[in-house]
């Protein structure tokens, strides 16, 4: 494997673990906000993207510093990895 293979992977694997969490939650609270209106028949826009967008910015309040990082960790092998990449 190349370097560069190695540091795609790495950054595919970095921007997986980052938007994983986000999105589950973002869709778990999407669900429960559907079936909530589904059961009371209020179809209010409004009512469905303020507790999805409250819990995002939770959800990247509480995981943003182990995303950044994650972040820094593949900056630094990015850097690290510059000689092997030029040398290629």
């Amino acid at each position: 494997m190349t370097a560069f293979d190695g540091l795609l992977r790495e950054a595919l694997l970095v921007a997986a673990i980052l938007c994983l969490p986000v999105l589950c939650i973002a869709t778990l609270v999407g669900t429960v906000v559907a079936v909530l209106q589904a059961a009371t028949q209020v179809q209010e826009q409004t009512l469905s993207l303020l507790p999805k967008l409250i819990a995002v910015g939770v959800a990247v309040a509480l995981f943003g510093a182990v995303g950044m990082r994650l972040c820094a960790g593949l900056f630094h092998d990015v850097l690290a990895q510059i000689p092997a990449l030029v040398q290629s």
